[in-house]
Parts: C-alpha cells; structure tokens; sequence
C-alpha cells in the first residue's frame, strides 16, 4: 500500500507541477509578445486571466506542505504565496488603474520566468526523479537577479495603489456595523509595506543558503 500510495502522490503532484508550468508559460509568452507588439500599458490585459489560474494554483502548495506531500516548510511558503496572491487579487485585479504602469510587466517577467524554471524543475524530479545540472542551477541562482526585481515590483504596485484604496475605500469595513469591528484596506496594504522590509532581506538570505546547500548536495554527488 505505501508504493501505491507513493505512486499516486507523485502522478499528482507531476500533473500540478507540469500545469502550473505551462500556465506560467503562457503568461510570459502573452507578456513579451504583447509588450514588444503593443507596449507594457498592455500586457495586464494580455495576461490577466493565465496570471491569475497559476498564482492561485500556488495556494495549493500550503496545502501540500500541512499534509506532508512535500518537505517545503510552510513558515516559508506561506508568506511568498500570500503576498502574491496579495498582489494578483488585493492590487492588479482590485485596482485597475495599476494596469498600465511598466512595473505590471516586470512583475509578470519576473514571476514567470521564476515559476517557468521552478515548476520545470519539480516537475522533471517528480516525472523522471532527476532534473538536470543546468536546471539545478537555474532553480538555485537566478533568483539573485529575479527576487530583487519582483519584490521592488510588488512594492511599487502597492504603493501606487494607495491613493486608489483611500478614494474608492474599497474592502473597507467602517463603524458603526453589527460586528462592532472597523477595517481600512489601505492601513492594512501600509502595513504589508512594512512587512517588506524584514522579511524580504530574510527570504533572500533563506534562498541564499538553499542555494549553498543544494549545490553542494549536487557536486558531492
């Protein structure tokens, strides 16, 4: 019953890899294109709905983590996908006075050329149970250039969203209600600013020694 139970997760979990793969796949593809034939005012629209299937596919992979199908630490997990799914429905689907801004399309960029090679690379593991050398790399060492993009991204987006959270005071809660409770979206938005500043050099020294740890692993080997 365990090799039953093995085969199955790992059928499952090369199906979610491969999709989630070519879903990212289709978006950088709808990126460049739209960018080089339209300019980035356009790549939103372009992108929108493949963007928005493959992060939210990504909540899964808390999922994955709780009930042990994989050994990724969900106190890692948690926040990257959150602030993601933060950003693809609390800011670029929420507020789409955000769309034609450049930093649309080094979000986009960024996160799909990350995804294309993450996906790929669990992808070959849980398929083939190998990925090669040059994939390895990739998944290790790209993020130095692409994590730095990303986040500036995701920041600037926030923060250009700002005066559009307080003029539309969208998904805000205010006293007097029945719950007794008041929420301001952008106070809440203020503070996942914040939140940037630590654990944004924390993730990035995170990787940093994953890299170390995962290349070593790979030329003892």
């Amino acid at each position: 019953m365990a090799g039953v139970g093995s085969a199955v997760r790992r059928l499952y979990l090369s199906v979610y890899n491969w999709a989630v793969f070519f879903g990212w796949a289709q978006v950088l593809y709808y990126a460049v294109t739209t960018l080089l034939e339209s300019g980035h005012e356009a790549v939103y629209a372009a992108v929108e709905r493949p963007l928005q299937f493959a992060q939210t596919a990504a909540f899964l992979e808390i999922l994955h983590g709780l009930v042990g199908l994989v050994r990724s630490p969900v106190s890692a997990t948690l926040p990257q996908i959150g602030s993601r799914l933060f950003l693809t429905w609390g800011i670029l689907w929420s507020f789409p006075e955000t769309h034609s801004h450049i930093l649309v399309t080094s979000l986009v960029i960024s996160w799909s050329i990350t995804e294309i090679i993450r996906y790929s690379f669990f992808g070959m593991k849980e398929t083939f149970g190998f990925a090669p050398s040059w994939l390895l790399w990739l998944r290790y060492s790209t993020f130095m250039v692409l994590y730095p993009t990303g986040i500036s991204s995701e920041v600037g987006l926030i923060y250009i969203a700002l005066p559009y959270m307080k003029a539309t005071e969208k998904y805000c809660l205010r006293m007097p209600n029945k719950w007794n409770f008041s929420f301001d979206f952008s106070y809440a938005s203020i503070l996942s600013l914040a939140v940037y500043v630590p654990g944004s050099p924390h993730m990035f020294t995170y990787m940093l020694a994953q890299r170390k740890k995962a290349l070593a692993k790979a030329k003892a080997a």
